[in-house]
């Protein structure tokens, strides 16, 4: 049976993933009306699509099926980590910067946090929101009986890979089960982190956009994207037979969302900061604009 503390970590996991976005660009584009808030957002979120979920994670998978990638991802576990930030961070800084020449023409502080709000949100929605929806439903199958009942149904199937089906349902079924009820809010923690993070990563490419230093500030996100995006899956590895499972699998959450937390807190400020910069220069932005519009 799945534990209601899973349950509800579930649940609340999955109101911040799949709701959270769309009511945090409703109340924001409110707040902030005429000032280009849902173009920015709906930007933000299409770069994220475009490069991430039609690109990179296609590749991904297909590379996935090759034996040799899979034996060189654990025998070269390191090196592996490393082409994934490497190639995460390219493809969320062109994302970004795409954002900003489009916005750069209409620039301003709320766009810049829309569309990091875009970019976030959607990720949220499509890899960890969608997830949980299937979560809860397996969880509800789980502890009313259905599930194993689906899963006699499967194994009758005159298909030839019914055994594999058959393992596939089993094994999140136990996953479901054995999984700390935590870990399921954990889930949700980190989409909040990640949220702000990449509000600050597109807040900041837009504002070296706009003040003509684009290469800089390109530089300073694909550095900050590659550096999370490596030392996270590490410090899991850590915890797996992949790195010689040197710690336990709860050292490596400490570490990984004490990071995590770190760095939101960096992205806040961040963000901070840049506010203070648009709102010390309202002038040069408004000349701007009129030079470009004359």
């Amino acid at each position: 049976m799945v534990s209601t503390g899973a349950f509800i970590g579930i649940i609340v996991t999955l109101v911040i993933t799949l709701l959270g976005p769309i009511i945090a660009a409703i109340v924001y584009s409110v707040k902030n009306k005429g000032k280009g808030v849902w173009k920015a957002w709906l930007l933000g979120a299409a770069g994220f699509f475009v490069l991430q979920v039609l690109i990179r994670v296609p590749v991904l998978n297909v590379l996935g099926t090759f034996p040799w990638f899979q034996s060189f991802a654990e025998k070269h576990y390191i090196v592996y980590c490393l082409i994934l930030a490497m190639t995460a961070a390219l493809f969320e800084v062109v994302a970004r910067f795409a954002v900003a020449k489009i916005l750069q023409k209409n620039m301003n502080y709320q766009q810049g946090v829309a569309a990091g709000l875009g970019h976030g949100g959607i990720e949220a929605i499509l890899l960890i929101g969608m997830t949980y929806v299937n979560n809860l439903l397996y969880a509800v199958m789980i502890n009313s009986g259905a599930f194993d009942a689906t899963v006699a149904q499967t194994g009758a199937l005159p298909v030839p890979n019914t055994a594999e089906l058959v393992e596939q349902l089993n094994q999140i079924k136990t996953a479901l089960i054995e999984t700390p009820s935590y870990a399921f809010y954990l889930a949700g923690y980190e989409r909040i982190l990640c949220v702000l993070f990449h509000t600050a990563m597109s807040l900041l490419v837009c504002y070296m956009v706009y003040k003509k230093k684009a290469l800089m500030g390109v530089g300073i996100a694909f550095a900050a994207h590659f550096a999370v995006d490596f030392v996270s899956p590490v410090l899991n590895g850590l915890a797996t037979p992949y790195l010689g499972n040197v710690i336990s699998q709860g050292t490596a959450y400490v570490f990984v969302y004490a990071i995590l937390t770190a760095v939101a807190v960096g992205a806040v400020v961040i963000i901070g900061k840049i506010s203070k910069l648009y709102a010390t220069e309202p002038v040069l932005l408004i000349e701007s604009l009129d030079k470009k519009r004359q």
